[in-house]
């Protein structure tokens, strides 16, 4: 499913799309098969805005090839949605676009007690919502205590505060939160803050998705101004943003079905950017290479793609759900399928050079948490010996050379698979033809809405992908038992539904370990088992593939700045620092990886937890994509 996220993310995906909690995706309305755009869009930016009558404003329009799932900060998981939540509403704290450090957000400086059971925040004062009132630590606190209490509110972040014991606002600018046990996540709470004086007239979080009325009151460099499902996002400048207003008045997110026709799109000069689905194929960038008033960011990815395959979906009360087939609730058939799936030819094949094979869970973008297999637990590409583990395994040929269930049935796997990513659809044929060589068959199931089978439990395998964030906790956690959902009816956090006694045990374990070292060991057990388990078979890293017009965007931040993504960061900077090309600001020498000034601003912390911040902490949420 993305999210990220766009898979991001996240986060929570995206091109694939995300998972996203069924309730969530059944009360977000399907779009229509065809897209509609309006016909505002149907012109050139210029002349767009010109029957706006509105000739001065600057428009950045970003084409992407995912649609929003919720507006709810409390519901969202695709990293396009997430990302829009990056836009209007401030964090706690953010990360710095040039090495991703933490920096203050809306929290100006954090201490702990001691004992890290207590974590004190100063909110800042000059922050206000973008209808005149004043941004305090009651927000926060009433945020985090309605996730805390409430189900539907904890739907999409409820990982971030299940260890919280009591969050208070004993004054207007101190936010205190107390912890059953020591936390390594508190400078990276992927959590909007969202007005108190708004949300707390809604009544039930699980369906409410924040989308009827326009604008939505937020606090961060943009206004959420208009929306029409898949079709496009408007967003409007704050003008009265802390850290100062963005360089366009509006930023537009209009989505695109077809990605190719989002590629056209920016070769006339009808969107700004094209981010792709997630990325654009090597095809694509190639073809955008060289022409004039284009540049194309390739750079290496934070996102992951993979095989995720069905481990009989339940739910936590024990009861079963879908209909996944029962041979793969065997270790060793999996494994046997990734023996013969081969990395090196999707890599070269598929992706052309444009991505990194894959291993473990978190992509090598995050050295820190990078983990390869060691060379005796590897399942490198044998289909000679997958043959033979699924012999082993009981999954012998019949006369026609198909491999055959303990119901004596051939076996042909359904794979999900998101009809907006060619990637899916390439992968897919090769996995006809590699597992077709073992005996097994192979129907590929390319659907618009993934959502619903997805979260029904109702596939063999699908292909899967996060965006990550260098603080791995979100995409860790939803592969926890506390993540599956409370009964089949109800809404999960779960990526696909993984529950593991050893598992859970390690993701304790790390939450809880400041020292960076010890806690990086950990989460590599925790890829080691992951890995092992093969419920997530990671294939690629994939790189952010994507391109802007400089006729358009004089000079855009990536993160991090020396070989970053623009589309789906970790914070707003990309869209924030954006300037116009035909602004004063266009004639300095900014380059596109232009460096954001005055955000490292003095934090104060602790000497006891100096080395954690050391770590570069970040949030995860725009990775669920």
């Amino acid at each position: 499913m993305d999210t990220n996220d766009q898979y991001n993310g996240h986060p929570r995906t995206p091109g694939r799309v995300r998972p996203v909690s069924r309730r969530v995706r059944l009360v977000a309305a399907a779009g229509a098969a065809a897209l509609a755009l309006s016909a505002v869009f149907a012109t050139p930016l210029t002349q767009a805005h010109a029957a706006d009558g509105d000739d001065d404003n600057t428009v950045l329009t970003v084409a992407v090839a995912q649609s929003v799932d919720s507006l709810s900060p409390f519901l969202a998981v695709r990293l396009l949605s997430t990302s829009i939540h990056r836009l209007t509403y401030e964090y706690l704290t953010n990360y710095d676009p040039e090495d991703n450090h933490v920096v203050p957000g809306l929290a100006t400086s954090w201490e702990s007690s001691p004992d890290k059971l207590t974590w004190t925040y100063t909110i800042r004062s000059d922050s206000t919502w973008s209808d005149g009132r004043q941004t305090t630590a009651e927000d926060a606190a009433w945020t985090f205590n309605t996730m805390m209490t409430d189900a539907g509110a904890a739907t999409a972040n409820g990982s971030f505060v299940g260890n919280f014991e009591k969050v208070t606002a004993p004054n207007p600018t101190t936010l205190v939160i107390k912890l059953k046990k020591p936390q390594a996540t508190m400078t990276a709470l992927d959590v909007p803050i969202v007005p108190k004086h708004v949300w707390e007239k809604v009544d039930d979080f699980s369906k409410f998705n924040n989308d009827k009325d326009f604008p939505v009151v937020g606090n961060g460099p943009f206004v959420l101004t208009d929306y029409k499902p898949d079709s496009y996002v408007r967003l409007k400048a704050n003008k009265d943003f802390w850290r100062g207003a963005p360089k366009f008045d509006e930023l537009v997110f209009r989505y695109y079905k077809d990605q190719d026709a989002a590629v056209s799109a920016l070769r006339k000069g009808e969107v700004s950017f094209v981010a792709g689905s997630p990325s654009l194929t090597p095809a694509q960038a190639a073809s955008l290479k060289g022409e004039k008033n284009i540049h194309v960011n390739d750079a290496p990815g934070r996102r992951f793609y993979a095989l995720a395959t069905n481990p009989g979906a339940r739910a936590k009360n024990g009861e079963t759900m879908g209909d996944g087939h029962p041979s793969l609730l065997d270790q060793r058939v999996r494994n046997a399928l990734f023996k013969a799936v081969d990395r090196k030819a999707i890599i070269d094949k598929v992706f052309q050079g444009h991505a990194v094979e894959g291993a473990g869970y978190i992509p090598p973008r995050f050295s820190q948490y990078f983990w390869k297999p060691s060379p005796g637990q590897e399942l490198t590409y044998d289909p000679e010996e997958a043959a033979r583990m699924l012999d082993r395994a009981g999954l012998r040929k019949n006369a026609d050379g198909r491999r055959v269930g303990k119901d004596g049935k051939p076996i042909t796997y359904r794979v999900l698979c998101h009809a907006t990513d060619p990637n899916d659809k390439a992968i897919g044929q090769y996995l006809q033809e590699w597992w077709g060589e073992l005996g097994i068959g192979v129907t590929l199931n390319c659907l618009d809405n993934v959502t619903d089978p997805w979260l029904a439990g109702e596939y063999d395998l699908a292909f899967d992908g996060w965006s990550v964030n260098p603080d791995p906790d979100f995409v860790l956690s939803i592969h926890t038992c506390a993540a599956l959902p409370a009964t089949p009816e109800e809404t999960g956090a779960t990526d696909n539904f993984i529950c593991d006694e050893r598992y859970d045990d390690l993701y304790a374990r790390q939450l809880a370990e400041y020292d960076p070292d010890r806690r990086a060991a950990l989460v590599k057990r925790m890829e080691s088992r992951l890995y092992d388990l093969g419920y997530m078979n990671v294939m690629a890293y994939p790189n952010a593939v994507e391109a802007y017009r400089t006729d358009q965007i004089a000079s855009i931040t990536t993160m991090p700045a020396k070989a970053g993504n623009i589309y789906g960061q970790d914070g707003y900077w990309s869209w924030w620092s954006a300037v116009p090309a035909d602004s004063a600001e266009s004639t300095d020498d900014s380059s596109s990886t232009g460096v954001v000034a005055g955000i490292v601003a003095g934090v104060i912390v602790l000497a006891a937890v100096g080395a954690f911040l050391a770590m570069r902490r970040r949030a995860t949420a725009d990775e669920r994509e």
